[in-house]
């Protein structure tokens, strides 16, 4: 498969970990493909795999979980979160914060996970990875399977119960987090195709982290900065963010995708558009303006030099 063909390989890094590649199992799966797993407190690894591991939180999952522990963002990101950039990246995230001698996840007990209904992503893919190929300058040109990440200390898989992928990813609730994910997921891949030869600036990385990472900064920045005089949006929206969350989670991802790379669906007042432009240009002519008496000064005193030299020279 060329490069030219492909917009690149965007394999979910949420399933991602620090474990031996040789776990992934080399076999291209589809929805209809028998999974031959199951976990619960039963099984002897039960909560193994939720130590030592590298759990990348998506926007929504820190949403839905600062909201069951009735946090704001930045308490939950400051208690339960450690600073990361994402994928390879310039892109700041954030993941959990292990805890305790074995490195647990902070949810974690002997009995299970405390906020299962609103575990992470990652948490819920697993044991099924899944990878994305995104057909180059194509809307919803995407071709997804999936695999096994069969790790030598899961014994869910000596487990009974059979699936189908479709009916186990139904079961953990993975489309709705797909839906959620897809437009950040996005964000982070198109900036990883760039790699590194183009840093984001220090504004641009704060930018990201505060949108994607803290909704509640993300409002008080809409809604009491000149964001709403700065851009046209509409009422209907401009309601809906000040009030909901998910709408305005998305929304931050549209802004991103606007401001770090172009993409269209954000407008800008064209009276500010203007009035930026009038002051730009009022800027450049007072440089000029500016330029102009230095270089008249500078030709003066050099003149000024010249015939205090030459005066100099004839006296000698």
């Amino acid at each position: 498969m060329s490069d030219s063909k492909r917009d690149g390989i965007t394999k979910d890094f949420l399933t991602e970990t620090d474990k031996n590649p040789s776990c992934i199992m080399p076999e291209k799966l589809s929805l209809d493909s028998p999974l031959k797993f199951e976990c619960h407190p039963g099984v002897s690894c039960f909560t193994a795999c939720c130590h030592n591991i590298r759990i990348v939180l998506t926007p929504y999952d820190i949403l839905m979980l600062r909201q069951r522990l009735k946090l704001s963002a930045h308490e939950f990101i400051t208690q339960y979160t450690d600073p990361i950039y994402l994928e390879k990246t310039d892109m700041p995230g954030v993941q959990l914060k292990l805890v305790g001698d074995k490195q647990g996840c902070p949810f974690v007990t002997p009995e299970g996970c405390t906020v299962y209904a609103d575990r992470p992503t990652a948490c819920r893919y697993y044991p099924v990875g899944m990878a994305d190929f995104h057909e180059a300058g194509q809307e919803g040109g995407e071709e997804k399977f999936f695999f096994l990440v069969k790790e030598p200390h899961c014994k869910g898989f000596d487990e009974p119960k059979t699936w189908t992928i479709r009916a186990w990813r139904e079961d953990q609730g993975v489309e709705l987090r797909d839906e959620m994910n897809k437009a950040w997921l996005r964000l982070v891949m198109r900036r990883k195709s760039f790699s590194l030869q183009a840093t984001l600036s220090e504004a641009a990385q704060r930018m990201f982290f505060m949108a994607s990472t803290d909704l509640d900064h993300f409002r008080r920045f809409i809604f009491e900065s000149s964001f709403l005089q700065t851009y046209e949006i509409d009422q209907e929206t401009v309601e809906q963010i000040r009030q909901d969350d998910v709408a305005l989670m998305h929304f931050s991802f549209k802004y991103l995708a606007n401001t770090l790379f172009g993409a269209e669906g954000m407008n800008m007042n064209k009276e500010k558009v203007a009035a930026k432009v009038k002051s730009m240009r009022h800027e450049q002519e007072e440089n000029l303006r500016q330029l102009e008496e230095e270089y008249k000064q500078l030709k003066a005193e050099r003149e000024a030099q010249r015939q205090k030299d030459e005066a100099a020279r004839k006296q000698s």
